[in-house]
């Protein structure tokens, strides 16, 4: 049996790149249970400075397919947007709130 190849996955017909910016794609509403959010997605081609996601607390990489999200009534302020890997983004009403710690602070207590 040959190994499995992996293609590029193609964005679907509500994801196409804008003409202005390739590599990013429209915005869109998404409601969710803390409100509505306006999401962009950012192809790794696009993706070109590092991050820290809100949800898992790791760093985004350069290169590395993302998703930038801010609350649909605020307009875009810059100050808002927040980049989030696509996982922790999908995945962020099933976990708990993230809890910034020191390296040397006890984990449980």
């Amino acid at each position: 049996m040959s190994p499995r190849r992996n293609r590029p996955r193609r964005p679907s017909q509500d994801e196409k790149p804008s003409a202005d910016r390739p590599g990013i794609t429209e915005q869109r509403v998404q409601q969710w249970q803390d409100g509505e959010w306006m999401v962009r997605s950012i192809f790794g081609a696009a993706a070109v400075k590092t991050y820290l996601c809100p949800g898992c607390m790791h760093d985004i990489r350069p290169g590395v397919a993302h998703v930038v999200a801010w609350p649909a009534d605020g307009w875009g302020d810059p100050a808002d947007r927040r980049h989030w890997h696509s996982g922790c983004w999908r995945g962020r009403d099933r976990r708990r709130p993230g809890v910034e710690r020191s390296r040397n602070a006890p984990r449980y207590g």
